[in-house]
């Protein structure tokens, strides 16, 4: 699986591109979705905030008045870093959590249309070889500068990028090659605690 970080600063048509993505059955991953939700009154993050901000930043409901923590926290360059503090490690979790859930789907629907096992689902998908030409890491950036014809004709592109499996040198660079490496080293050392005694 390839993951691909969507970027850019504010109205520069991620959401666009987004819903381009969608529109073309590429799942997404939303962090402005997880930061909200991950903020909601009674959550942890929501705990840390009000704590750190204070109970002037909550509506009548409870919930946080993020109009009125946007106007400190873009206001003030320390109280905007205490709040991504704050707040980044529940949304790279919840990130973590829905990649995972849309990698645990494809193995799912792997399974079903194979009528395979969780194990030879898995097998199969980490198994699997590029069939495209191996290249040097690049980045690829959506100029959204031009017109919405314009825009679909770069995400077009993009999306011929991405929908492409791994070469094994982005595999060993993602973290499902690191995993892959942890686990070999892991299950080598123990194999050979085990013969030594």
């Amino acid at each position: 699986m390839r993951i691909v970080g969507l970027t850019g600063g504010i109205s520069s048509g991620k959401s666009t591109v987004s819903n381009l993505f969608k529109a073309n059955d590429v799942p997404v991953v939303d962090a402005d979705i997880i930061a909200r939700d991950v903020l909601k009154k009674g959550t942890g993050g929501w705990k840390k905030v009000v704590a750190a901000f204070g109970e002037d930043i909550l509506l009548p409901n409870g919930e946080v008045d993020r109009s009125k923590l946007g106007q400190i926290v873009f206001s003030d360059s320390s109280k905007r870093q205490l709040l991504n503090g704050l707040l980044a490690p529940y949304i790279s979790s919840g990130i973590f959590m829905e990649v995972l859930k849309l990698w645990i789907k494809g193995c799912k629907r792997l399974m079903a249309r194979d009528r395979t096992s969780e194990e030879d689902a898995r097998n199969r998908i980490n198994a699997q070889m590029p069939l495209d030409i191996k290249r040097n890491n690049a980045d690829i950036v959506i100029n959204n500068t031009g017109t919405l014809d314009d825009l679909n004709e770069q995400v077009r592109k993009v999306l011929f990028e991405i929908k492409r499996p791994l070469n094994w040198t982005e595999f060993w660079l993602s973290r499902q090659g690191a995993l892959s490496a942890l686990v070999s080293v892991v299950v080598g050392v123990l194999i050979f605690r085990k013969v030594s005694w």
